[in-house]
């Protein structure tokens, strides 16, 4: 009994057991986790619109360069160069040698050719 006495007297003890105090620490903690508008769920919401802008940034750039290369092949000098190079085309009296690099050479590849 003695302790609790002393518990009961002690300041911090009468602090924490206020009403007011009690009422106010359960609102904060009902905000902060388990509501829907909660902090929690700012934070996700938060980093979602981070990954979403980095994307955004990205294809911007990457149309950017798409419409680069649109401007390029405006030219039909660069449409055959840009055909040759990607999709291996190539004229009636022409032959292509594709020439690959040990290194570049996927192994798996290499594998089932032997197979």
């Amino acid at each position: 009994m003695g302790f609790i006495k002393k518990i009961r007297q002690n300041k911090w003890f009468s602090f924490f057991s206020n009403i007011y105090v009690i009422v106010l620490t359960v609102f904060a903690v009902w905000m902060i986790f388990f509501d829907t508008n909660s902090l929690m769920t700012h934070v996700e919401l938060e980093k979602e619109i981070d990954k979403l802008q980095k994307q955004k940034e990205y294809l911007r750039k990457e149309i950017e360069k798409d419409k680069e290369m649109i401007r390029n092949l405006e030219n039909d000098n660069n449409v055959e160069k840009f055909a040759r190079e990607e999709y291996y085309f190539k004229k009636d009296n022409e032959e292509i040698y594709i020439i690959e690099h040990q290194d570049s050479i996927d192994q798996s590849k290499k594998k089932e050719e032997k197979e």
